[in-house]
């Protein structure tokens, strides 16, 4: 017979197979994102560290979740409320620090000036992925169309006065001298990567914040089975020494 609630032991370890899905999803996120994190992380965007050791770790204490609730073991149940009541700590002083962080890489961002771009446009790497994002953002340069110099590359080029996903993507003359469109987006790349961190960090801020509270009720939850463990060890003791009386 189980010593935990059949309804309640099956909803624990449902849930850890959901955070441990999770946690391999955001293992394919990392490695999609690391593509892109070295170029972003020169102009003062965080690095992708930290989002491994959550990931992993996410995976390993859902792992442990399983094998608690499945076996009823309390050792291993008193473990998982341990790192329940850890991880929320830790969520929320992770929480605390995107905000911060955010507000970092924003102001980073609206500070960068048009020597320091330059410095990395002629990364080939960084070059391409402006580019790929003047042709989805409809915008031109980091900070302006100056940062490509003497020659606008065809993304920059607008076609007509319109309004596109991040705003007012209106067309002006390229800069005089400079050979490439004749009309270029009004709007810098660096407004769009703003607006796209931001939302970013949101959603970041939300995990952080989300995952404090589920860490408290799975840190209630597994303190309940315990419970339900130790009283279905003291049922079975006293009915072995009624048994001997």
């Amino acid at each position: 017979m189980g010593k935990i609630n059949g309804c309640l032991k099956c909803l624990f370890i449902f849930f850890n197979v959901v955070f441990a899905i999770i946690g391999c999803l955001l293992i394919f996120g990392v490695v999609k994102a690391s593509i892109y994190s070295q170029q972003l992380s020169s102009l003062g965007a965080p690095g992708l560290a930290w989002a491994w050791v959550f990931a992993i770790g996410m995976i390993a204490i859902s792992c442990l979740g399983i094998y608690a609730g499945s076996s009823e073991k309390s050792l291993a149940l008193k473990l998982f409320a341990g790192f329940m009541g850890v991880g929320m700590i830790i969520m929320l002083i992770f929480g605390i620090i995107v905000v911060v962080l955010r507000n970092k890489v924003r102001d980073n961002f609206r500070s960068a000036s048009s020597e320091a771009v330059k410095q990395h446009m002629d990364v080939e790497e960084f070059r391409g992925m402006l580019n790929e994002i003047q042709q989805s953002g409809q915008c031109c340069g980091l900070v302006s169309a100056k940062d490509w110099g003497h020659d606008i590359p065809a993304s920059c080029e607008c076609k007509s006065r319109n309004y596109g996903m991040f705003g007012n993507s209106g067309c002006s003359a390229r800069p005089q001298g400079s050979r490439g469109p004749n009309q270029i987006y009004v709007q810098t790349c660096g407004d769009i990567i703003i607006t796209w961190t931001d939302f970013l960090f949101n959603i970041v801020m939300g995990f952080f914040f989300g995952f404090a509270v589920t860490a408290l009720l799975g840190l209630l939850v597994s303190l309940l089975m315990v419970q339900q463990v130790k009283g279905q060890h003291q049922g079975g003791s006293t009915s072995m020494a009624m048994k001997g009386y």
